[in-house]
Order: C-alpha cells, then sequence, then structure tokens
C-alpha cells in the first residue's frame, strides 16, 4: 500500500555497499548452516530442533543442507547481479522455510530455543526484504568550485 507522493519502488540496479554486504552476509550464513547439515547431520539436527537421526533418515537432515546451500546461492547470485527487487522476491517468497521449519519442529515437541531460532530467521528475511525496498539515497553532488 503506498499513498500519494510516497517512493515505494525498489532499485532498478543491483545492490551496492552496505545492501550487498547483508545479502552476502546472509548468504555466507545459510551457506554455513549447509555445510553443518551436509557434514554433520547429527550436529545440524539437534541446531534444527530435532532428534539426531540414524540409518536412512540422515538424508533427510542432509536435504534441508542442499536446501539452504541454494538459498545461498540464489541470495550470492541475485546480491551481486540481480534488481534489488529480485531479492525481496526471494526473500519474502524464502519465509515459507523458516514458517514450515517452525510447524515442524513445533509439532515434534517442546523445543524452545529452536523454535525461536526458526522464528529469528523468519524475522531477518523479512526484515531485510524492507530495508531493501527503501529506495537508496543518491549521494549529493560535491559543490562546485566558485571561480
Amino acid at each position: 500500500m503506498s499513498f500519494e507522493g510516497e517512493r515505494t519502488e525498489v532499485s532498478s540496479r543491483p545492490a551496492r555497499g552496505w545492501r550487498l554486504a547483508c545479502i552476502l552476509g546472509l548468504a555466507a550464513v545459510f551457506a554455513g548452516l549447509a555445510l553443518l547439515f551436509v557434514l554433520a547431520p547429527s550436529i545440524g539436527a539437534a541446531i534444527f530442533g530435532l532428534p539426531a537421526p540414524e540409518g536412512v533418515a540422515v538424508g533427510y537432515v542432509r536435504a534441508i543442507g542442499f536446501r539452504d546451500a541454494a538459498l545461498a546461492l540464489m541470495l550470492a547470485g541475485l546480491g551481486w547481479r540481480a534488481r534489488q527487487s529480485a531479492v525481496v522476491l526471494v526473500l519474502r517468497v524464502s519465509l515459507v522455510i523458516p514458517a514450515c521449519d517452525f510447524v515442524l519442529v513445533a509439532s515434534s515437541g517442546p523445543s524452545n530455543w529452536p523454535i525461536a531460532l526458526h522464528l529469528a530467521s523468519g524475522i531477518v528475511l523479512l526484515s531485510l526484504s524492507f530495508c531493501l525496498q527503501r529506495p537508496a539515497r543518491e549521494p549529493e553532488p560535491a559543490p562546485r568550485p566558485r571561480g
């Protein structure tokens, strides 16, 4: 919802400065989580909020890692090359991930801090999407020398 005269469009160029740093930082967090889930699924499961898997179930925890790796690569690639509106769209669509993770963990038994972790993940995705949606301030031109 926008009001007359209010600027709500997202920049038509790729992110730069702190915006790009935030996108790449979030991508790095998801890449780190991906490595953890793939290389140490028992630890990953504990952080996620589920019991450590055994046997074939280890593959499901690794699948979470591959999902997080895909998100990390999408964010990094879009952050570098795409318009900010594309990054905003991916961030908002990706809210499905922490929402479903929250439901999965909440329905599997009491585990307070993993539930809080999934909520925080959703809040970070949504907050960054709103920060990126705000128009970038253009630097003011340098004053011209008189003379």
